[in-house]
């Protein structure tokens, strides 16, 4: 993370416990005095341009009392041990990414005789680490009824802006007569060049983001920093991808990539709680967005191309306790068990959640988006429908039991990922008033379905599809969308005045092929029974589509040079903002898509994009830098601000 200090020089973290001997300690003085005396006392308590190295040996790293440590540091989690200070000293940036000192001892003796040195200068073991308080206890909102209210609020408050996800804000000062008059009015920049698919809150005119596995909490208006947190991993992680938190009553939670569900005070940063609820060596990571609601945090594990047996779970906000869990793998016995025709399967049959869920309140009915079953392409291993992958499923939020399920692609053999199941809208269908929803995924249709009954209203394909029935052979099917085709982790926008939803997507097509042997399962490792070989990147495309919402009529199609991936924002001011893979932030005319205004950010976007107010005036955030490993892109993560110049 950015750097509020600097610590001078390396040998602070230089400590070898086994490194005694008198001739290597007389001989890391004379080293010490030539090289980091000008910038560190041997004084206890007097600190120099770094901290005093006073002992140094065994300390807890940026715990020194007294001594202002860059972020990077005070949250690197390190222990002066031996080992890990012998990494550091060979390359201090690599250790602790982010530090602003840039240092290397290259002479194994040299680091030898100077750790020999530092050694005598006192234990620091009993310097403790910042202390272990009791869980404070959070103040501030958003409350349960501002979360209820968040569609008309000036904030951003849940990653699709409110539970229904519409991605509609009731903001006009930035309007289609004055978009090109948007400027660029600050930048957070990280030092991270991580996947950036955060979609950013903004409450009380401060944003909260994530960034691999910290959190940063920045003023909405200036981008100045106001506190970061990083978690370090426990253990191993397959994926860093995050989407986001979850903010209420002055709490904020998300989901790391190895596997905790971690709450933090919004005011400070501080870690509440954490808890461990998802494992690597199952094929688990965290990566959605949490969704909070009374007391507790829905959450679910991601990873089923690693071949998890997956589920989601409701947790107190204010323990992390457990309250209810739902398989979306059933267990023996459970509905849906016996659309898996070899019980054995479903020990690693997927079902991933990894993006937003969304929420009716007045009904208490959770709806999620639930992804691909396991192993990948190879169907052969798990005959049946595959319950309750590639399916929206509805629960009581309060009890997490079951209220319906519609499946949309039974026995996917394709990764073939359902990944949204919002906006929820209500609107007048041949003079009756229904409940929809829009529901895609990565297979290329977007569809309307009435939320009461199932009925499908229309569905439309919004990229190219063909040859999508074609299971994959060892010799290869060519199919449209790819593996990384149609609807990914950002979904559709609905703005409620012109009854409009605008949908982005990804146009990239290619070929798929099984393993002449099936399978078998490796923790932690792609549990794949075949592939897929992209078409070339320079073909890869996008769709932006207007869609009459009640209709299915397009109002109006745009191509995109690159894929799509961004979030979408519309507005009562008439505007769709976005972005795309070739770093460019939009602002578009909503009733034609024509460009208004754009503004290269120095990064690919392929996360969130939003918009605010703060003390009366609108603004507009995206987020910027390397999409993915698999779509690419480039750029550290960041988010720039926007407003009328």
């Amino acid at each position: 993370m950015r750097q509020i200090t600097a610590l001078a020089f390396a040998a602070v973290t230089i400590f070898a416990a086994n490194a005694h001997a008198a001739d290597d300690s007389s001989r890391g003085k004379t080293l010490f005095e030539a090289n980091c005396a000008a910038c560190h006392t041997t004084v206890p308590g007097k600190q120099g341009f770094g901290p005093s190295l006073a002992e140094v040996a065994g300390r807890p790293a940026g715990s020194l009392p007294g001594y202002k440590f860059t972020d990077a540091m005070a949250n690197s989690g390190l222990h002066w041990d031996a080992k890990t200070l012998g990494e550091f000293l060979e390359g201090s940036t690599k250790k602790v990414p982010g530090t602003a000192m840039d240092y290397t001892v290259s002479n194994a003796d040299d680091r030898t005789a100077i750790v020999a040195y530092l050694a005598t200068l006192g234990d620091g073991s009993k310097i403790a680490g910042p202390a272990a308080a009791s869980p404070p206890v959070p103040k501030g909102g958003p409350t349960q009824q501002e979360l209820l209210g968040a569609a008309n609020s000036r904030d951003w408050l849940y990653a699709t802006k409110d539970y229904s996800g519409a991605r509609f804000a009731d903001l006009r000062q930035v309007n289609v007569k004055n978009a090109s008059q948007l400027r660029p009015v600050c930048l957070y920049r990280t030092d991270l060049s991580t996947p950036t698919q955060t979609n950013p809150l903004v409450y009380d005119g401060i944003m909260y983001a994530t960034f691999e596995n910290s959190v940063a909490a920045i003023d909405a208006a200036t981008c100045r920093q106001k506190w970061v947190y990083k978690w370090n991993p426990k253990g191993p992680s397959i994926s860093f991808s995050n989407r986001g938190v979850a903010i209420k009553d002055g709490v904020l939670v998300r989901g790391t990539s190895d596997g905790y569900l971690i709450a933090l005070d919004m005011g400070e940063g501080r870690l509440i709680w954490s808890k461990k609820i998802a494992e690597q060596k199952d094929g688990q990571y965290l990566s959605m967005p949490p969704l909070m609601f009374e007391d507790t945090v829905i959450y679910g594990p991601a990873g089923a191309d690693f071949g998890p047996k997956n589920w989601v779970g409701a947790f107190r906000i204010a323990t992390g306790e457990a309250v209810w869990r739902f398989n979306l793998i059933p267990d023996d016995g459970e509905p849906g068990a016996d659309t898996w025709s070899d019980p054995k399967s479903r020990t690693h049959g997927g079902g991933s959640l990894w993006t937003p869920l969304s929420f009716d309140p007045g009904s208490g009915t959770l709806y999620l988006p639930v992804g691909n079953p396991s192993p990948d392409f190879y169907g052969e291993l798990r005959p049946g429908a595959n319950l309750y992958t590639n399916s929206v499923v509805a629960l009581d939020v309060r009890t997490g039991k079951l209220k319906w399920y519609k499946q949309f692609v039974p026995h996917d053999v394709h990764d073939t990922d359902l990944t949204q199941v919002s906006p929820l809208f209500s609107a007048s269908v041949n003079g009756k008033r229904r409940n929809l929803m829009s529901v895609t995924g990565k297979d290329g249709l977007l569809r309307i379905m009435d939320r009461d009954t199932q009925e499908i209203v229309f569905e439309l394909p919004i990229t190219t599809r063909s040859n999508v029935d074609a299971e994959p052979t060892v010799e290869g099917i060519h199919r449209c969308p790819g593996l990384l085709g149609g609807v990914e982790w950002n979904g559709p926008s609905y703005n409620p005045l012109t009854k409009t939803l605008f949908a982005a997507s990804v146009d990239w097509c290619g070929t798929f092929t099984i393993t002449p042997q099936p399978p078998g399962f490796i923790s932690a490792a792609h549990y794949y029974g075949g592939g897929v070989t992209p078409d070339p990147h320079d073909s890869a495309r996008g769709w932006l589509t207007a869609i009459d919402a009640v209709t299915g009529k397009v109002r109006w199609k745009k191509q995109w040079g690159t894929p799509m991936s961004a979030a979408l924002v519309t507005t009562a001011g008439g505007l769709i903002f976005t972005g795309s893979m070739d770093y460019d932030f939009v602002a578009m005319n909503a009733a034609n898509g024509d460009i208004l205004y754009k503004f290269n950010t120095g990064g690919s976007i392929g996360g969130g994009v939003i918009t605010y107010e703060v003390k009366g005036k609108q603004y507009v955030a995206t987020t910027s830098g390397v999409v993915s490993g698999f779509h690419g892109g480039s750029g550290p993560s960041s988010i720039v601000v926007f407003a009328l110049k």
